[in-house]
């Protein structure tokens, strides 16, 4: 199946996911593995992660539901650093994520780069680890991000979540990191 098609179909189940996961386990040691149970929670751990023969970058030009966001890196000027070789963990906004932004308010941090570096760059975490897997997260941990700030990893009803966007259960590894598909965008505090 190509890429672009499993993109899809995890684009597809993250949007039914979001209405219905559920997790059961309450371990607070912030280093979850999968327990073998049929719980959601489980499940999610289970699911295998999307690999993608190329960057951040072109991973996200080869997703029309990531369209925004790749139009936003170019406009940015950050499309050499998300080539570099990194490794990078990437919170990448759907196109549906920035279509909830009302449209002054999207135009405005477009226009301004230095407000739309601020933007995608909160969505940006050095590495690529464990740590950096938002579906391990038993209570709630900060995590820094390239902009200089910390989002929040947390478990709810709904799924993993980042700050309150909800994340997609299936990882898009790509040559320099890893991208997790949310349903937000996150906002940096100015």
């Amino acid at each position: 199946m190509r890429f672009r098609e499993i993109l899809l179909s995890t684009a597809a189940a993250m949007v039914l996911s979001l209405a219905g996961n559920a997790y059961a386990d309450d371990d607070d040691d912030g280093d979850d593995d999968d327990d073998g149970g049929g719980n959601a929670y489980a499940q999610c751990l289970r699911t295998d992660p999307i690999r993608f023969d190329g960057t951040i970058v072109e991973a996200a030009l080869a997703t029309p539901e990531l369209s925004t966001l790749a139009f936003a890196v170019q406009a940015a000027g950050l499309v050499d650093v998300l080539n570099s070789p990194g490794p990078f963990t990437v919170y990448a906004p759907l196109d549906s994520a920035f279509e909830a932004i009302p449209e002054p308010v999207l135009s405005a941090i477009i226009a301004n780069v230095d407000l739309l570096t601020a933007v995608l760059t909160y969505h940006v975490t050095p590495g690529e680890s464990r740590r950096l897997d938002p579906r391990r997260v038993k209570r709630s941990r900060e995590v820094g991000t390239v902009v200089g700030q910390t989002v929040f990893y947390n478990r709810s009803d709904s799924g993993p979540q980042i700050n309150q966007s909800n994340v997609a259960c299936t990882p898009v590894r790509t040559s320099n990191g890893t991208v997790w598909l949310i349903d937000s965008v996150l906002l940096p505090q100015f």
